[in-house]
């Protein structure tokens, strides 16, 4: 059973570990793109775009003017997107706490997903948003890997 607590502990490790990773590797590291891959900045930059998209439009209700393909281009100093991503987790932490979990959505749902559990329940679409930042989290964990390892060699 998906809990408030038991989802925000587990959505807060993914988002630590993200901001640990781009703490680490600095302005420069950050936005730097391996061939074929985003940007650690860019990464970071689209799961504020999930939360924002999952647990503010299709959870909370609200409107979300998402360009998700612009995420995956965003870039700048990590500082002003580290603030951003303190800023999204205290609003998912009032997103979750007005969460419905067996509740239908309260938001307009992707058409893609309409159909999903994900689509049915705030408690699945919040599922999603922790599915999303966790496979992410690991993403970056591997970009961070090779980036290093480029720069030592």
């Amino acid at each position: 059973m998906l809990d408030e607590e038991s989802f925000l502990f587990f959505t807060d490790r993914a988002l630590d570990g993200m901001t640990a990773i781009l703490a680490g590797l600095g302005d420069e590291l950050a936005s730097t793109r391996l061939p074929g891959a985003n940007t650690p900045y860019a990464i970071v930059n689209h799961c504020l775009g999930v939360i924002a998209a999952w647990a503010g439009q299709v959870v909370a209700g609200r409107t979300v003017h998402r360009d998700r393909e612009a995420e995956f281009t965003a870039a700048g100093p990590i500082a002003p997107l580290l603030d951003r991503v303190a800023r999204a987790r205290e609003r998912l932490r009032e997103d979750v706490a007005a969460a419905d979990f067996d509740a239908p959505q309260r938001g307009e749902v992707p058409d893609k997903y309409a159909t999903t559990p994900a689509g049915r329940r705030q408690g699945a679409a919040l599922v999603h948003v922790y599915e999303e930042l966790a496979q992410h989290h690991g993403q970056l964990e591997l970009t961070r890997d090779i980036l290093l390892a480029s720069v030592r060699s």
